[in-house]
């Protein structure tokens, strides 16, 4: 087309007009002849007007007004025909802009009369349009009056003149704001623009306003009057006006040119005066209105009956445009109308209410729809109210609304159709057909809830709100809303809500990062501030201290927050009743995802609540209805304990319902504590848990503390499908333990690995969550872990390991950064290898172990080598397992420990201590196998890793050795753990300077930590230095080791500890020396010998399976007998060897003293083998010299004693039930060697000392030794051993050389008491055998012989001794008496009953006093030998020596023939006699001192008792032995007669009368009373008889007698003796008569003989004697005996006559005349 100001244009124009002008001259010729005129001068003036003129349609323009003329004057024909042409060339004239402003006036009035005419009523308004729209010039009334035709024609009866009316008014009011649009533009540059309205500022006047400006505003203006049915200001002429149209144009104008009421304060203020009052009046209705309340008038009133007046009763077409213009308004306009917007917002939310109509609630749900497209929209909601302190909460009523209308329409029994009327009578429930298609079809999308079933319908794109019913301007009634439309409205309103807040948000979020991020990069030390608020990242942190500036303006952050806070419990409300009734997977999927996005938002917000409760809802869903949960079920209910009111209906969270009808997926066992039924999962809750594993998944970091919800659901749904956990913690489908399998369809066996997969992705995911969300991960496994160990209390259910195999994979992904995580996971995981269950407990330490490993596997930077904190770290917990008391936990630790020394053993470094106190941390009551491994693990240290291990772990690996050597399962273990320690030690010998290095570097270090700390050091054995500390503790192991309970560890373990001692003592220091006396073998000792000493009697049966034990072996204490041997001779020994080393120690005395103590205490101990051994070891240290000077080497003791070697050995052969092989007598041997003094080299005086001190304190021992174990005990209870004993005596000569220069009187005696004491141990009698010879043999036992061996010793160094020593012979002399005495009197032990040896049956008796004669009998020789040596030494003779001789042997010669021993009493008189020949002498020489004035009495008696004994001769007695005996008397009294006789004058009187008496009473009295007829004359000891007589004779008659006295006595004797012979021989000589025939007694026959003999005997004596020493007195008694002798010879007795004939014939010395007297004799 061409341009209309073209010249081409302008020529066709003007042809056009010209035509236009002819054609109406030639139609108005005839009728109407003013209009033809008018024509023609029109063509005139158009050729003048395009003659004259260059611009021509300017001219025209001008002369516009002419130019019409003709064309109205047409219209005023109001010729249909005529109209046309002419409104026609009107047109054409506005085309081309050629009208002015009064032409156009004139136009406008001649339409207004065609249109109340009611002519041409389209034409006019196209007419009006283009005159409009082509051109400017119309302005205020005239616009008006042409507005108002429009409107008019609206209301005129033609429909399509009303319909075309009605697009003309909305075109003509949409131009003239465009005009005003258009001139604000043109004027944008020259003047100031008032700036945009704030809020209801004074009204301003129009004029003001330019030109269109002015049109607009009074249009806009009257529109609301209009509406408010108020007459119009400016549109006059109006007859009538729709409420509806009026409401219609006032929503376009809002919508399409919003930016004149903001940009003017005028129309602002309009929109704040008249616009929003009138909009809230018009709402009144429908607010007030309750559904089926009565309606009210319809119909009629008002200027027409077209427009309804405002009825009470809602009106949908007016409602539905209010809603629409509430939307423009609220979408425009919101920020110049806060406070209206709140009140439309508010009526928005009152019309979801149930009771409103269903097309109002309808309508209102779209309009809200509208609103939640826009989030920037819905955030200046809440700033503007939810944020301001006494303002509506809006926002969250809007979203509680929506949620509560959602909850209506399945509550509210009309809402939607119950789902059984839906479903034809034979469709499955499980799928209701739609209302409307009926059942045929495939199941809808719908939603059920509790039978109400609500189809889903497509109602708009996701992001846009496409209304149906706010579109529906035609309807006058209000439509039927089809079922389930509000529904997916609602529906639709909350995803785009959601979707719009969480994308505008974290779009803002994100931004905000990046902007941190660069501000990071750029100032790396300042922290950044988002403006204008803080952006809390992840909301893990909350500060609020901006800057004052910003304080008042709310963040961005407060906004998101209160935002969301705002809408989360209504969205929450709704999307979990909308899940639960969801049937469909799309519509399901997308309230996940509404949650999802959700929880991530509020956790990326730092929103914990509303994040746990969206969480919660996903969590419920994913799980079966009313599953017992209860992290579910109490974070619920403290979620909504609160329900939401809103107006009055209560917002509660709904219980999901059980009935939804689903396709079920799986069935499987819940977790619980009590086994229960089933549960079923459906297709649904599958869904439901792949978007927790996706929110799990992308949104890790934000989940915090709700992990655990997740999680603890996660576990419950492995569970119920049966995923179990393998390899590493990654999850398989397993068997279900117990209980009915689960059961699962092949749909889901198909997703089973994707969801385990997805699983295990998950963890591996947590590699990238930051640390505080890894914590949050791992405390959230942990609980859940702990509630799975709660359940698995008590019974051995199948547990959930679900946790404990997550642990470990979160573990392993995470080994960069174990630090962090390490303390909390494996303190949880120890807590789960504790627990009963065993299968939870092996996955607890499978884990545990599994991640240890690959923590030290793991490449760290720095390595672990370098980074000693982290290794003892991963390490600890493999310690820590060792609490642990079940054994399957312990093996796990045990293995693992074998696996890292095999893969890392030689990098371990620090962390050896760790390793070792695992393998060291065995107990007794954990079995054998766990100790079998353990040692596994040790021997492989010893034997490989001792190298590599820094030198301050050797001591470890001591103890550990050392601690399975004490366990007491696996003896074997036990002895081999001995062995290890002795490899052990060799190591150190070897690497000694090595590891003395390293020890003494570490030491220096540690000491000056110390320091620094100011502490002291705290290791064992300080302040030895270290290598002998590492000494030390061996020793100390070993030791403990030799108190063990089982006798063969005991064993093993003294053995190696003196050989270590022995053979790597020499790199101890000195001062250690003293630690290893005192601390290791003293204490070794004392442990040993308390252990000995209360040690159990009981008699064992058998060694443990079929070994038999021997028997000396068989009770506790026994055995421990062996250890204490063992042990004394060790150390012993050890101070044999290393006497010279410990010599140099300060306390080597004490130490000494402390050692005798111990071999006292076991000699006296009550067990023959200890004590015997204890000797042994005191024999050991006894032969030890004063060490050389210039070499360590011990000389041979014995030598250098003067002893044999042989000496001390008697000990070896003599074992337990052995006989003691005798060598020979130790006293010749002795003897030998007793020359002189030992050759050891001179010591210094200090040596000396102190060596005397040594041997000192030995000889103390010794003596307290000797006195306990022979002091007789109270009762039977042990009786020490002759092996013993003879030991114990043995060692006196060797102790003595070290002590003879000190030895007194004093100790003599003690030494005495020993002696007698152990001689007078009687013998066990199952023993006696093998020591007592047999009875006939007199033979000393080996401890006799060692007694005289003693007391020679002794004697002989008195001999050799000084002056002084000799003072102790009388001692020796009595102690040897006392032996002497045994012989007749046999030494008493104790109480003790003791048989004698020759009458005890061995068995009966239980004691067996020994052969005491023979060793009696030796001691006598051996007095009498000494005797003859000493005879004459002062000390003897003053201590009366020849006395107690004599009194001693007056026993046996008392007793004579009852001694025990035949020999015994020969010996007593042999060596009596020998005695006697020595000690008269001297005794006669000494007789003036006094000296041995008691010695003659007792010598007296001794003659008395011996041959006048008590005792009869055994009845076996043989002649010749009698003969033999009564020789030995007659000896005795020659002895009287040679000795002592002669030397009457220096021996006492009262003696030699004694002697006199006695040998008178010989004379006589001496027959026995017992002897057979045969026998009678030789047992009359007639040659003794005759002997006696002779010497009293000899002596009564001899010159010799010094005194008158003396003589006396023999002559009284002799009277007496003659008075005697007399009386016996009356006696006979009247028996005999008075017997007659009878022979007389035998003893008086006997007697008679004697007496006859004797007479004869004294005859004999009288011749011999000198005449003069007879007296008269005497003769005469002899001479009277004659008569009666005489009267003797009739006797029948030939025996007597026999001795009468020997008395008679004497008596003829006498038969010779008389001398000179005879006659007086006569007389």
């Amino acid at each position: 087309m061409m341009s209309t100001s073209s010249p081409e244009a302008v020529k066709k124009l003007l042809e056009n007009m010209q035509t236009d002008l002819r054609s109406l001259s030639m139609e108005c010729k005839k009728k109407f002849p003013p209009v033809k005129e008018a024509a023609e001068s029109g063509i005139v003036k158009i050729k003048t007007i395009a003659a004259r003129n260059t611009e021509v349609l300017a001219a025209l323009k001008e002369n516009s007004s002419e130019v019409v003329q003709p064309f109205l004057m047409g219209c005023g024909t109001k010729e249909p025909k005529i109209t046309q042409l002419c409104l026609a060339a009107i047109q054409r004239l506005m085309t081309h802009e050629v009208v002015s402003e009064a032409a156009a006036g004139n136009i406008i009035n001649m339409l207004w009369q065609l249109m109340e005419n009611g002519l041409e009523e389209l034409k006019l308004l196209q007419t009006v349009l283009v005159l409009l729209t082509t051109n400017t010039v119309v302005h205020d009334e005239i616009l008006s009056k042409a507005i108002v035709l429009c409107f008019r024609l609206h209301f005129t009866k033609d429909t399509i003149t009303n319909n075309t009316a009605a697009a003309t008014v909305r075109q003509v009011v949409t131009v003239v704001f465009e005009r005003m649009v258009a001139e604000d533009d043109r004027f944008k540059g020259i003047m100031e623009q008032p700036p945009p309205i704030q809020g209801n500022t004074n009204r301003r006047s129009v004029s003001t306003l330019r030109p269109s400006a002015k049109d607009a505003y009074m249009l806009f203006q009257d529109l609301c009057q209009l509406v408010n049915a108020d007459a119009p200001y400016w549109l006059v002429g109006m007859t009538e006006m729709t409420r509806t149209f009026g409401l219609e144009l006032l929503e376009s104008v809002l919508n399409d040119f919003p930016g004149v009421f903001l940009q003017h304060q005028e129309f602002s203020f309009l929109l704040k005066e008249r616009v929003c009052p009138l909009v809230i009046k018009l709402f009144s209705p429908n607010i007030k209105f309750r559904q089926g309340s009565s309606s009210g008038g319809g119909g009629g009133g008002g200027g027409s009956s077209a427009t309804p007046p405002p009825v009470e009763k809602p009106y949908f077409p007016i409602c539905m445009r209010l809603l629409r213009v509430v939307s423009v308004l609220i979408k425009h306009f919101y920020s110049l109308l806060v406070t209206e917007c709140e009140i439309f917002l508010s009526l928005l939310v009152k019309f979801l209410d149930g009771e409103k109509p269903q097309w109002l609630r309808a309508v209102a749900v779209e309009s809200v729809h509208r609103l939640c497209v826009h989030p920037h929209l819905l955030r200046s909601f809440c700033q503007s109210y939810d944020m301001k302190p006494h303002s509506t909460k809006v926002f969250r009523d809007i979203v509680n609304a929506l949620g509560s209308f959602i909850q209506s329409l399945f509550i509210t029994p009309n809402a939607g159709n119950p789902a059984a009327a839906n479903t034809a009578a034979g469709a499955s429930q499980g799928a209701p057909g739609s209302g409307v298609a009926g059942s045929g079809v495939p199941t809808q999308a719908a939603f059920e809830y509790r039978g109400t079933w609500i189809p889903l319908m497509n109602v708009s794109v996701q992001g846009s709100a496409k209304a149906t019913y706010l579109e529906m301007l035609d309807k006058v009634e209000p439509p039927s809303i089809p079922e389930g439309y509000a529904m997916s409205v609602a529906f639709s309103a909350l995803l785009d809500l959601v979707r719009g807040i969480t994308t505008m948000i974290e779009r803002e979020l994100g931004r905000e990062e990046e902007e941190a991020i660069q501000h990071r990069e750029v100032h790396p030390d300042k922290q950044w501030k988002p403006q204008p608020a803080i952006l809390l990242r992840y909301g893990f942190t909350k500060s609020h201290d901006h800057n004052p500036a910003v304080a008042s303006v709310p963040g961005c952050q407060e906004v998101r927050e209160e935002m969301v806070s705002a809408c989360w419990c209504g969205l929450l409300a709704a999307l979990s009743l909308l899940l639960d009734a969801s049937t469909d997977e799309t519509a399901t999927e997308n309230i996940l995802k509404a949650e999802l996005t959700m929880a991530s938002l509020c956790g990326r917000l730092g929103l914990v609540t509303p994040r746990d409760a969206f969480i919660t809802a996903i969590c419920k869903a994913s799980l079966p209805p009313h599953y017992a949960l209860t992290v579910l079920n109490s974070n619920t209910s403290s979620l909504y304990s609160k329900a939401y009111s809103i107006q009055g209906q209560t917002v509660q969270i709904i219980s999901p319902s059980s009935e939804s009808h689903q396709q079920v997926v799986a069935v499987g066992q819940p977790l619980t504590a009590q086994p229960q039924g089933t549960v079923v999962l459906t297709a649904k809750n599958i869904q439901c848990m792949r978007t927790l594993l996706n929110l799990a998944h992308c949104h890790g970091a934000v989940l915090g503390t709700s992990w655990q919800l997740v999680l603890a659901t996660l576990q419950h749904l492995v569970w119920i499908l049966g995923l179990k956990p393998g390899l590493g913690g990654a999850l398989k489908p397993g068997r279900a333990a117990e209980g009915p399998s689960t059961v699962l369809t092949t749909a889901v066996m198909t997703d089973l690995p994707i969801i385990a997969n997805v699983l295990s992705r998950l963890f591996e995911s947590s590699q990238y969550l930051d640390d505080v969300s890894l914590h949050h991960l791992i405390n959230a496994l942990c609980s859940l872990s702990a509630e799975a160990m709660e359940m698995a209390y008590g019974n051995n259910k199948e547990p959930s390991l679900f946790a404990v195999a997550k642990l470990l994979e979160t573990g392993l992904v995470n080994m960069d950064r174990i630090e962090i995580l390490w303390r909390p996971l494996t303190g949880h995981l120890l807590e789960v290898c504790q627990h009963p269950n065993s299968r939870m407990r092996e996955w607890g330490a499978e884990a545990l172990t599994a991640l240890i490993k690959a923590g030290l596997a793991y490449k760290h930077d720095p390595p672990l080598t370098h980074n000693q904190r982290v290794q003892l770290l991963l390490l600890s917990p493999l310690k820590e397992l060792s609490n642990v008391l079940h054994a399957d936990i312990r093996q796990k630790q045990l293995e693992s420990v074998l696996q890292i020394l095999q893969s890392q053993g030689d990098s371990l470094g620090p962390g050896w201590p760790l390793v070792l106190g695992v393998i060291g941390a065995i107990r007794n009551d954990q079995g054998e196998s766990l100790i079998r491994t353990a040692f596994q693990c040790l021997q492989l240290v010893v034997t490989d890793f001792l190298p590599t291990m820094p030198c301050t772990c050797l001591q470890i690996v001591v103890d550990v050795a050392g601690s399975f050597g004490l366990q007491n399962q696996e003896l074997n273990i036990s002895l081999t753990s001995i062995g290890l320690l002795w490899n052990i030690s060799d190591y150190f010998f070897q690497r000694g300077e090595a590891i003395t290095l390293d020890l003494e570097r570490e030491e220096a270090a540690v000491q000056k930590q110390a320091r620094e700390r100011g502490e002291t050091l705290n290791r064992p054995f300080h302040p030895a230095p270290p290598f002998d500390c590492l000494w030390l503790c061996l020793y100390a192991k070993l030791g403990e080791l030799c108190v063990d309970l089982r006798p063969a560890v005991r064993k093993s373990a003294g053995q190696t500890l003196f050989s270590t001692i022995a053979a790597h003592g020499t790199l101890l220091q000195q001062a250690t020396w003293h630690v290893v006396v005192w601390k290791v073998l003293f204490h070794l000792l004392d442990c040993v010998r308390r252990s000995s000493t209360t040690a159990d009697k009981e008699k064992i049966e058998s060694g443990g399976g079929n070994i038999l034990i021997h028997h000396s072996r068989d009770t506790a204490e026994k055995q421990w007998a062996e250890t204490w041997v063992l042990t004394l001779a060790g150390v012993a020994r050890i101070f044999n060897t290393k006497r010279y080393l410990l010599q140099q120690l300060g306390d080597f005395f004490k130490a000494w003293e402390v050692l005798l103590d111990h071999i006292q205490s076991a000699a006296l101990s009550k067990n023959n083998e200890v004590s015997l051994a204890a000797l042994k070891s005191f024999q050991e240290i006894l032969q030890i010299v004063t060490p050389v000077r210039d070499s360590d080497r011990p000389m041979d003791a014995l030598a250098s004693l003067g002893v044999p070697p042989v000496l001390i050995d008697p000990l070896s052969a003599s074992g337990p039930g052995r006989p003691l092989v005798r060598s020979d007598s130790l006293v010749e041997r002795l003897t030998r060697y007793n020359g002189a003094d030992p050759q050891a080299p001179p010591p210094g005086e200090e040596s000396a000392l102190e060596d005397s001190a040594l041997w000192w304190s030995a000889w103390n021992t010794w003596f307290r030794t000797g006195t306990d174990s022979t002091r007789p005990p109270p009762k039977h209870s042990f009786v020490p051993s002759q092996p013993f004993l003879t030991a114990l005596v043995q060692i006196f000569p060797a102790l003595y050389q070290h002590i003879k220069a000190g030895f007194s009187m004093d100790d003599l005696r003690k030494l005495g008491v020993i002696l007698h004491g152990a001689v007078s141990v009687p013998i066990s009698s199952d023993a006696s055998p093998f020591i007592l010879p047999s009875y006939t043999e007199a033979v000393l036992t080996s401890l006799q012989e060692a007694v005289l061996t003693a007391l020679d010793v002794l004697q002989k160094a008195i001999c050799v001794g000084p002056e002084s020593l000799q003072v102790m012979y009388p001692a020796i002399f009595q102690q040897l008496l006392l032996f002497v005495e045994f012989s007749c009197k046999p030494p008493q032990y104790g109480k003790m009953e003791t048989k004698h040896v020759a009458n005890a049956k061995y068995n009966q008796a239980e004691w067996v006093a020994l052969n005491y004669v023979p060793f009696a009998e030796r001691s006598l020789e051996v007095v009498v030998d000494l005797y003859q040596k000493t005879a004459c030494h002062k000390a003897v003779i003053s201590e009366k020596v020849l006395q107690n001789i004599v009194k001693t042997l007056r026993i046996p010669l008392g007793l004579k023939y009852s001694c025990p021993s035949e020999s015994t009493w020969q010996l007593a008189v042999s060596s009596l006699l020998k005695v006697l020949s020595i000690g008269l002498p001297v005794a006669r020489q000494h007789s003036s001192s006094g000296k041995f004035d008691a010695m003659w009495p007792e010598l007296a008696h001794a003659f008395e008792d011996f041959l006048f004994t008590k005792s009869t001769p055994p009845d076996n007695l043989s002649i010749q032995e009698f003969q033999k005996n009564e020789a030995i008397d007659v000896e005795v009294v020659q002895l009287i007669s040679t000795e002592v006789l002669p030397f009457a004058n220096f021996i006492p009187k009262d003696f030699v009368g004694q002697i006199m008496t006695m040998l008178n009473k010989g004379s006589i009295h001496s027959q026995s009373s017992s002897f057979t007829e045969a026998e009678i004359d030789v047992r009359m000891r007639e040659e003794f008889s005759k002997v006696c007589f002779e010497t009293l004779l000899q002596f009564s008659f001899s010159n010799k007698v010094s005194t008158p006295q003396e003589g006396y006595i023999s002559r009284m004797a002799l009277s007496v003796l003659l008075k005697r012979s007399q009386d016996v021989l009356h006696r006979y000589v009247e028996d005999e008569r008075l017997s007659g025939r009878c022979p007389l007694p035998r003893q008086q026959v006997t007697e008679i003989i004697f007496v006859l003999k004797a007479i004869s005997t004294l005859m004999d004596s009288l011749k011999k004697t000198q005449p003069e020493n007879v007296d008269g007195g005497m003769w005469a008694q002899v001479i009277a005996l004659y008569p009666t002798l005489v009267e003797c010879i009739p006797c029948s007795s030939s025996e007597v006559g026999l001795a009468l004939k020997e008395a008679l014939g004497p008596f003829k010395d006498f038969m010779q005349p008389p001398v000179s007297r005879i006659h007086n004799g006569e007389s």
